[in-house]
Parts: C-alpha cells; structure tokens; sequence
C-alpha cells in the first residue's frame, strides 16, 4: 500500500513540476517547443499503460490526453501550434510508410471480390451517409447537420475504418494470413487511395470546377513520373551507398520523402513557363509523401525503410491524434454527442448495407464476408484528418469536428470487441442472413464423387503446398482427394487442379458427415488451431474417428502439451510444423558446416524444382 501511494506521490509531483511550464519557457531555461512536446509524450504515456491495461486501443489515450492537456483541460500547453506543427509532419511520414507498404501488382491481382468491392464500397458508402443525413433532416432530427457540406463529409467519415486498428489485431492475432485478413488488407488499401483522392480534390467543394482537378491530377501524374525515374536511376545507386552505414537508411529514407514533397510542391514554377493561365499543378504534400513511398516500395531495402521510419512515425503520429484532441471545442450542448452517436451507429449499419453485400455478390462467402465487415466497423484515422482538414477550409464547424472525434473513440472502444467476437456475431446472423436471401453454397452438391480415398479438412498454406507436390509426383492420385473448405473464391482452382471440393463448416458435424468422411481412407486435419473457428484438431480428430473408425487420421498441433491431446482423441499420426521445420533446417546447418550447401540447394531443386516458380493456389 506504502509502494502504491509512493507511485501515486511521485506521478503527481512529476505533474506539479510541469505545471507552471509558461514561466519556465518564458525565463529562457527550457524552449516551449521541447516543453509542449514533453508534456504531450508524458501525459500520452501515462494514459496509453492505462488504456491497454483496460484494453482500450491506444489511440483513444491519445485523443484523450490532447483533451486533458488542452485548451479545455488543464492548459498544460504554452504553444498549441507546436503540437500541431509537428503532427503535420507525421501525417507526412504515415502516407510514406502507406505509400511504401501498397503493393499495386499484388492489389491488381488480388481478384474480382477485392477489386470491385474496393472500387464501390466508398462512394457507395458516402452515398449512404448522404442519405442519412438527409432523412433526418426529413424528420426534422438534423440539429448540428445543416450546414451545405455536413451530409457530405458524414458521408466520407462512414466510408473509411481504421488501418490502425485494425491490421494490428490481425497481426496480433496471427490472422492477416486468413481470408478475413486478406479481405480486410485488400479494402483498407482501396480506403486509403480513396481518402488521398478526396484530400486532392477537398479544396475545391466550395466551388467544384473539373479544372482544378484536373491540373491536380496532372500534377500527380508528372510527379509520380519523375519519382519513378529517380527512383529507378538514382535512388538505387544511393541507397547502396547508405547502406555500408546502416545508421544512414533512415536518413536517406526521410531525405528520399521530402525531396519529393518539395518537388511537388514547386511543380507550378516549370509548368508557369510552358502553360498559359492560372493553372496549379503543385502537389498536397501528404499526397507527395505517398508517391514517394510507393516509388521506393521496390527497392531491396525497403524492409529496412520501413522498420526505421515507423520508429520516428509512430512518435510523430502520437502528436498528431494529441493534436487533435487539443482541437476539441468545449461542449455546449448535447448535440455533438447525438452527432457521434448517429455517425457511429450508420458506420456499423453500413458495413452490413454496403460492405457485406458487396463482398457476398462479388464472390465472398457468407461467413468471411460477414467476419470482414464486422471487424471493419469503425472510422478512420484518415476522417479525423478530412475533418481537420474540412475545419480549416470552412466547410464544416468545430461542432462537427468534435462529433467526428468522438465517434471514432466510440468506434475504437468498440473494435477489440466486434474483432473478438466476429465469428460468433455470424454465427447467431447466419439463420437471419440465410432466411434474405444470402445463402451459403450447397455443401454435397458441387461435386458428384461419393468415394475419396484423401479427405483434406481445411484449405490453408500447407493444404495449398501438398495438393501442388500431389499433382507434380502422384497426378493419378489427385482426382482421388477431397478438399472441405469454406473460401469458395479457391473452390475454382482446386478444382481445375483435379481435386474435388466441397463447402462446409468444419465445426459442424453434419457438414463432414454428409461429405462423405465415413468412406474416406485417409483425413488430413492442416490447419493450426489458431486459425481454426468453432472447433480445434482434437474436436476434429474426434468427431472424424466417430464416423470412421478404420480412416487413418493425420492432425497438427502446435503446443508440444497438444500433441499427447490430439493421439488420446484417436490420431494416427500428429505432425507438428515447428519440428518438422526445425528437422530440415538442421539438416541444411549440417550440409553448410560440411561445405556442401551448394550442393543440397541442387539436390532440392532438382527434385522439387525453384521455390519461386511453384504455381500454387495460395501464393
């Protein structure tokens, strides 16, 4: 108890001796700049061990501490625009690492679902909110919405969820690898590109002329040309040099990122001389970091770019939510709270209107198209930014602003939540999504064989590398198998692979009854519990050893305690990756001590052929 109030004594002296900071600026003996940014890093600190102890994403314990530190707070701040000076500069640096982590080829190739879902979803969502804001102006509830760009910017807020968030539950679950996972990469990239678009084109909702635009767009074309070009010729060639100093990357990198920012910001000085009129081809500089980053996002080292400017972003991105929270107006009434209420119920209605639908006509399941749209449901980071950005240009008041705010700390709040609980949300929607019309396929109906003599129970990365070397050395074999999978977007390829496929959940018992597991010789459960919903490998193991008592059943498990687990519920065999991999990597440490790696890597390519030209169904 001593130790406790101890802490408590000592956190508040720290808060004391920060408190009279406009004296100690003024007197000389600390720069307010240092004094403003050291305040918000403490105060952010100290509520971000709150806020993840309590489970609550980190980026409210920021917003929040601009609330406490800020005008309306404690007043702990000498300069606010210090703050916001250097959260410009980590916008800046967040469209970098963006720009180099968006994979353009691999966003082509990532299908139909994906493409077209991304091209639609946004402005099919901010037409939604358009409608929204309009029927209750039809019902006379739109106090706080009647300015002439409000419905609009309710609109775009709705259609963008949080990158933030969200790809770092999917990493700290171990699930961006799922179909969920890929989903969601796949439309929060498209979000993205689609906020930068509004951002170019946001200057001009007071008065929309195509010209403009259009100059704009030009600017971006010339501009990523000519980092193209560079990035191609001279960029290269420097980066190799930074790189004998490992210290330097980091230097090169954000040298890399301003050098386009400047260019772009001084395009209309060449174009003065060849065009005639007042055309603007300059470049918004958060759209110049992007471009920068996705014209070095091929570079061999870009790992490495990455991995060091997220150290200085994520310092720089922390002032910038801070920031934001500073710019919250004091509540005057119970309107801007109704605003975030509204704003934040039509975002959760429009991942089920819009997203969903999008993703099931498209080609998605039922279920990963309803995991994905649930662990969508909340606003992006790139809103509050619009919505800044609208404050500053005049479209919308601070009142909305602030409504804006907090209904993405409504959504945040919400998301560890709806993430958690995805597959279990379905599963009580399913009868209801069932009963509208959103039917999952047939599971014995796609496929007329009732004998397989291999029954695959799942369809992942090692499902994907087995059924490959399958067809290489034992084709005949191959029309023998059956896959069980829920992704339907793979039954096509596996298909014309040879195999047969059959939709169903393998946490229901009758799906694998009615496949046909009763007949089959041998049941290869790959997939690791941690990706598995429903069930697990020794529920599996079970419920195939109920219906096939003479079937040799081969699992996997990942915790060495499993292992026993699994063979008590009836295995004949349970392989563990962790082993398996650890086996093959010995034998390669063993052939390189003996000087004869050179020659294993030949021996393997001769017999398995180059990694990199294997054509599997899951890259």
């Amino acid at each position: 108890m001593k130790r406790l109030g101890g802490l408590w004594l000592a956190l508040g002296a720290s808060i004391t001796a920060l408190w009279p900071a406009p004296a100690l600026a003024s007197g000389g003996e600390m720069p307010t700049l240092v004094h403003d940014i050291g305040i918000s890093l403490f105060v952010a600190s100290i509520l971000s061990i709150i806020f993840v102890r309590l489970k609550i994403p980190s980026i409210a314990a920021f917003l929040v501490c601009g609330v406490l530190i800020g005008p309306i707070g404690l007043k702990l701040i000498t300069e606010p625009d210090n703050i916001d000076t250097i959260a410009q500069l980590g916008f800046i640096l967040l469209l970098f690492i963006i720009g180099m982590e968006i994979d353009l080829r691999r966003m082509m190739r990532s299908g139909r679902m994906i493409l077209t879902t991304g091209l639609l979803q946004y402005p099919l969502s901010m037409f939604f909110g358009l409608v929204v804001v309009k029927g209750l102006i039809w019902l006379g509830l739109s106090e706080g919405l009647t300015g002439s760009h409000d419905a609009l910017y309710f609109g775009i807020v709705i259609a963008g969820s949080s990158t933030l968030l969200v790809i770092k539950l999917f990493q700290e679950t171990y699930e961006l690898d799922t179909e969920p996972g890929r989903i969601a990469l796949g439309l929060l990239v498209f979000q993205d590109i689609w906020a930068i678009v509004i951002i170019i084109v946001q200057p001009t909702f007071d008065a929309p002329s195509l010209i403009p635009i259009l100059t704009t767009f030009a600017g971006i074309g010339i501009l990523g040309a000519i980092s193209y070009f560079l990035a191609k010729s001279l960029v290269p060639i420097v980066f190799r040099w930074l790189a004998k100093e490992p210290q330097l990357i980091l230097v090169g990198a954000i040298g890399w990122c301003f050098t386009i920012v400047f260019i772009g910001a001084s395009l209309d000085v060449p174009a003065s001389y060849f065009m005639v009129g007042n055309f603007h081809f300059s470049v918004d500089t958060g759209m110049s970091a992007l471009i920068a980053g996705l014209t070095v996002a091929a570079l061999p080292y870009n790992r490495e770019i990455v991995a060091k400017v997220s150290i200085v972003r994520d310092f720089f991105v922390t002032l910038f939510f801070v920031g934001l929270g500073m710019s919250v107006p004091p509540i005057q009434g119970l309107d801007v709270i109704l605003i975030a209420v509204v704003l934040a119920v039509a975002a959760l209605l429009s991942r089920q209107l819009i997203f969903f639908p999008l993703l099931y006509f498209t080609g998605g399941d039922q279920r990963h198209a309803e995991v994905a749209s649930i662990r969508l449901a909340q606003l992006s980071e790139f809103g509050l930014v619009i919505s800044y950005l609208g404050v500053q240009y005049g479209h919308i008041s601070d009142e909305l602003s602030s409504a804006i705010l907090f209904a993405f700390a409504i959504t945040a709040l919400l998301t560890p939540t709806l993430y958690k609980y995805a597959y279990d949300i379905h599963r009580k929607m399913a009868p209801v999504l069932q009963a509208i019309g959103f039917r999952e396929p047939a599971a014995g109906s796609i496929d007329s064989r009732e004998e397989y003599d291999l029954v695959l129970l799942g369809f992942h990365r090692v499902a994907s590398s087995l059924l490959h070397d399958i067809a290489k050395h034992r084709p005949e074999l191959v029309s023998r198998i059956l896959v069980i999978d829920f992704n339907v977007q793979l039954h096509a390829a596996i298909r014309k692979l040879g195999a047969g496929v059959r939709y169903g959940d393998l946490s229901n018992d009758e799906t694998l009854a009615h496949a046909g597991i009763s007949k089959a010789k041998v049941v290869v459960a790959t997939i690791p519990d941690d990706i598995l919903r429903g069930t697990s490998n020794r529920k599996l193991v079970q419920t195939v050893r109920r219906l096939n008592k003479n079937a040799i059943v081969i699992a996997n498990a990942e915790e060495l305690s499993s292992a026993r687990e699994v063979y008590d519920c009836g295995a004949d065999y349970v392989y563990m990756g962790r082993i398996n991999t650890a086996r093959t990597l010995e034998e390669i440490i063993t052939r390189t001590m003996e000087g004869s790696l050179a020659e294993y890597r030949r021996e393997q390519e001769e017999l398995h052929g180059l990694n990199h030209e294997r054509s599997e169904i899951l890259k």
